[in-house]
């Protein structure tokens, strides 16, 4: 597998030992592998553009491509570029080499876009010129990669998670990162906006159900429940004793920030916090049907309390709320 030592792959990783896969997991070198340690598993060092990558796939009966580069920053464009189209590129020629019988691709539902003021499914495609950002348009470039891959005799299945929540979310992600300020009183207000927030555990689990059930060439949404932002705070709230936000802010004002951020700020040196397209995206809400997961795979996930708990939880254990924390707020 790619990606182990992220937020996903590192669920997915328990997930398939549970189930009893000897799991292989490719590693940047120097990367950090907290999220590995203790798993009986190999750790095999490489990169997603590695010309022998074949060689660290030979005997697997198969390959779990989870690894993207994800940022929102527009300087990193060709990185983005590089990392998810090129080297899912390099995954699946290497897994064909390697006589892999199947892969699975981590897409994302950002390679499908948003239908206007309606929820989206397999079915709809944003076109590309649409899709805000470089992030979004590697995910989408990359999935066609995997799309004619499988169209060429290749077999591979795509799935297309929603934003995850949980445990081992390290880097945090952006939904992690709002837990993270949120909880620590750091977020006044937000900007009125929805997305389908699904447990990263379920996530995980819809993986080894593409992998069994799944039909070559197609996509599964990996999603939840679709809440507005607000809500998702609401029910953390409900869970630590912190009331959401009561403010909402007009889109203007963040946009205004991040252009500051990323065009001034950053030419002056100092490394931008806010992306410009991510206020983007929060325009609109980004919603998601999984019926097509659930009648084909048998994907069903679990209600959002569970993911919502055990996110609380692990940012608590791991340090991330011990600089802000608020002596009423209970992590129990």
């Amino acid at each position: 597998m790619t990606g182990g030592t992220g937020f996903v792959g590192a669920n997915l990783a328990r997930e398939l030992l549970a189930a009893g896969w000897r799991v292989r997991a490719l590693a940047r070198p120097g990367s950090d592998r907290r999220n590995l340690e203790g798993l009986p598993l190999e750790i095999v060092e490489g990169d997603l553009t590695d010309r022998d990558l074949e060689r660290k796939l030979e005997g697997c009966d198969g390959a779990f491509h989870v690894a993207a580069h994800y940022s929102l920053f527009r300087k990193d464009r060709e990185a983005l570029l590089r990392s998810n189209v090129e080297g899912t590129r390099n995954v699946l020629r290497a897994a064909r080499a390697a006589g892999v019988p199947r892969t699975v691709y981590t897409s994302s539902v950002a390679a499908i876009g948003v239908r206007h003021g309606a929820v989206a499914d397999e079915s709809h495609q944003s076109p590309p010129h649409e899709l805000i950002g470089a992030y979004k348009l590697s995910k989408y470039l990359a999935e066609r990669e995997a799309a004619a891959a499988a169209s060429a005799g290749q077999d591979v299945v795509i799935v297309n998670p929603t934003t995850p929540i949980g445990a081992w979310d390290r880097k945090p992600t952006p939904t992690g990162d709002i837990f993270v300020r949120f909880l620590t009183g750091r977020m006044w207000a937000l900007v009125n906006t929805g997305l389908n927030f699904v447990d990263v555990v379920d996530v995980a689990r819809g993986h080894l159900l593409a992998y069994d059930k799944g039909r070559s060439g197609e996509r599964y949404i990996l999603g939840g429940e679709n809440l507005p932002l607000r809500t998702l705070l609401e029910r953390v709230g409900a869970e630590t004793g912190r009331a959401a936000p009561k403010v909402s802010v007009p889109l203007w004002l963040p946009l205004g920030v991040a252009w500051l951020d990323e065009t001034i700020l950053a030419r002056l040196g100092r490394p931008p916090q806010i992306p410009i397209d991510g206020v983007k995206m929060s325009q609109e809400s980004m919603y998601y049907d999984s019926s097509k997961a659930l009648r084909q795979l048998g994907f069903r996930p679990a209600p959002l309390d569970g993911a919502i708990r055990a996110a609380i939880r692990w940012f608590a254990d791991n340090g991330y709320l011990s600089k802000r924390r608020d002596r009423n707020t209970s992590w129990q």
